[in-house]
Parts: structure tokens; C-alpha cells; sequence
């Protein structure tokens, strides 16, 4: 597994637009851009909506314990197997996990973690 981070980063609609036009640009000019990881929130307050106590234990649960399954996760977490679901389908859909099907026997759907860190920039 390849080791990387995801950043998590707070600023405001127009610096994020400004950000891309400037990676359109070099695109056009035939420079490669690299694909940053990074997920951007426009207030502090709002990554905290996204990113909840709950949803950063389930995180840290897949990439400690590698579970097979999403309904294995939620025991391990002792919660509702539908909440913890939607959980990790709505962390796949922000980019934080991938979920993995499996044909093993009964078709399981794994959670996965491939990084190591978030880490959280703000700029001042």
C-alpha cells in the first residue's frame, strides 16, 4: 500500500475558483498538474458538519482493524449497521475511503483506508 495523506482545507469559494483557474491554465499550456488530495470546506464550522466525531472513529477503526465488511465495522463499533452505512458511504462520496466489493461467497462491500494522516490546513 502506498502511503499518502489526504488534506482537509478551509477556504472560501472564490480562493477554491481561483485555485482552479490557475490549474486550467497550466493545463492549457501543456504543463502536467498533479492531483492534489485535498478536500476543501469553506469555514471551519462546516468541515465540522462533514467531518464528525463518529465518522473520524470509523476512519480510524478501518484503517486499524481492516474489516471485511461494513456490518463486521459496526460491531466492532457497537452501532446501528445502517447508520454506520450511510457513514461510510458518505466518506466514500467526500474521497476519504474507497469501498471495495467482494465475491466472496455472499457479496460483501469492504471499507477501506489508504492513507495514513488528514491533516487540516487554515490559513490565517
Amino acid at each position: 500500500m502506498k502511503i499518502k495523506n489526504i488534506r482537509l482545507d478551509i477556504q472560501s469559494e472564490g480562493e477554491f475558483i481561483s485555485e482552479a483557474k490557475e490549474a486550467m491554465k497550466a493545463v492549457a499550456k501543456g504543463r502536467i498538474v498533479k492531483p492534489k488530495s485535498v478536500i476543501s470546506f469553506e469555514s471551519l464550522k462546516t468541515m465540522r458538519k462533514f467531518i464528525t466525531d463518529e465518522r473520524l472513529r470509523i476512519l480510524k477503526a478501518i484503517r486499524k482493524y481492516n474489516p471485511e465488511s461494513i456490518y463486521e465495522l459496526a460491531k466492532m463499533l457497537h452501532r446501528d449497521a445502517k447508520n454506520v452505512t450511510d457513514d461510510v458511504h458518505y466518506l466514500a462520496g467526500l474521497g476519504l475511503l474507497e469501498i471495495e466489493k467482494t465475491k466472496e461467497g455472499r457479496h460483501k462491500t469492504k471499507p477501506v483506508v489508504d492513507y495514513e494522516k488528514i491533516l487540516v490546513e487554515i490559513m490565517v
